[in-house]
């Protein structure tokens, strides 16, 4: 598999988040949390009817308009 992964992601869980991701993993014979993690949120975009394959930025999604060097666009064309 060579996938990009250039972003790391920290996320904070309740003790019975982490419970519900181990279960997951062990049950799907995952290698890891992160693999799990990242298999659930695919398992989620997809029931939204989004797409996450490798390659596709948040920024596609259409939340913020990109400015020429990545920065967040508000409506007036100012940086945030």
């Amino acid at each position: 598999m060579n996938e990009l992964r250039a972003e790391r992601l920290q996320v904070m869980l309740s003790p019975e988040e982490l419970s519900a991701v181990d279960d997951f993993r062990f049950k799907h014979r995952m290698p890891t949390r992160a693999a799990a993690v990242r298999e659930l949120l695919k398992i989620g975009l997809a029931g939204l009817g989004l797409d996450a394959k490798a390659g596709v930025k948040s920024s596609d999604f259409g939340v913020f308009d990109r400015g020429p060097e990545g920065h967040t666009q508000g409506t007036d064309g100012a940086e945030d």
